[in-house]
């Protein structure tokens, strides 16, 4: 699975990314649309954590996907 995948599918995976970061919000989630660097933006600003972090969650959720939808 790449972000491509998670961009073009972002409404199957928004409740996924919203069951790791709670705090965000569904307008939060409409207006990233699948965008990694706008997900990045929104987990760091409302966590309170650096840009490196979000990037470390982000990535560690994408592995965990894999898992659950793994490449066709």
């Amino acid at each position: 699975m790449n972000w491509d995948q998670v961009e073009g599918n972002w409404k199957q995976f928004k409740g996924k990314v919203k069951e790791q970061w709670g705090d965000l919000t569904d307008d939060h989630l409409d207006k990233i649309a699948g965008k990694r660097d706008q997900l990045s933006g929104k987990i760091q600003e409302s966590y309170g954590i650096s840009k490196e972090e979000a990037e470390k969650q982000i990535s560690d959720w994408e592995k965990k996907q894999k898992d659950v939808y793994p490449r066709k």
